[in-house]
């Protein structure tokens, strides 16, 4: 692991802050001044003024294909979670957003909190694309509404892109959107009188479901 990132992770600051903390000598490895960009690992003693640094927890990021009937929490009241789904040394690991019990498809879980400020920050603009199914065809006026001027609801304007799954099938939809409030995609359709009867993420940023099974998860090569 890069020294600055290793002297961030082990304190706390940022990954600005441990440069500039390097580069103003507060940083030791193994008591001599480490040069920037030097990689460090476990083994070497790495102290912040004069203090020696616990070394961080390895960097971990899983993709899960949640099944529908679990709920994205570490407490189901009842109801079976994600985490009953993996086992123990991965049940500390976070969720990057949520779906909700009735939505399947591709969640990611880290204890990387830089990974999930880029993929969750409205300002990085990650698209997620879902694949729903409808109990009715969606309507040509209501598909228009949708993707020109978005749907007005309670927090704001939604606006979806909206491609079929199959010729000829108006029930079945493939969704790209930009952001992630919550049940928006359900709130966006129950505001024109749908019910949508599946709703499946298949994409999230540069991560890809693929043909993950069902309730299954995957190791995601962690960069760092």
């Amino acid at each position: 692991m890069r020294i600055n990132k290793f002297v961030a992770l082990a304190s706390g600051m940022s990954r600005r802050a441990a440069d500039d903390a390097i580069a103003r000598g507060r940083v030791s490895v193994n008591g001599e001044t480490p040069t920037p960009g030097q990689d460090v690992t476990e083994q070497d003693i790495v102290a912040l003024n004069g203090r020696t640094l616990t070394p961080p927890e390895a960097l971990k990021t899983i993709m899960l294909n949640k099944p529908v009937g679990f709920v994205v929490s570490r407490e189901g009241q009842g109801t079976q979670t994600i985490y009953e789904l993996l086992p123990s040394e991965l049940r500390r690991l976070k969720p990057v957003g949520r779906l909700d019990k009735d939505s399947s498809g591709l969640l990611l879980l880290t204890n990387d909190g830089q990974l999930a400020q880029g993929l969750t920050h409205p300002s990085h603009h990650k698209q997620k694309i879902y694949e729903v199914r409808l109990s009715q065809p969606l309507q040509p006026l209501h598909r228009q509404m949708i993707s020109g001027h978005g749907i007005e609801l309670t927090d704001g304007p939604s606006k979806l892109e909206l491609e079929r799954m199959h010729d000829g099938n108006d029930k079945a939809w493939r969704i790209s959107m930009h952001e992630g409030r919550n049940r928006q995609i359900r709130r966006t359709f129950a505001s024109l009188g749908y019910n949508i009867t599946g709703l499946h993420r298949t994409h999230f940023g540069q991560y890809a479901l693929g043909q993950l099974r069902s309730g299954s998860f995957q190791e995601m090569n962690q960069k760092g």
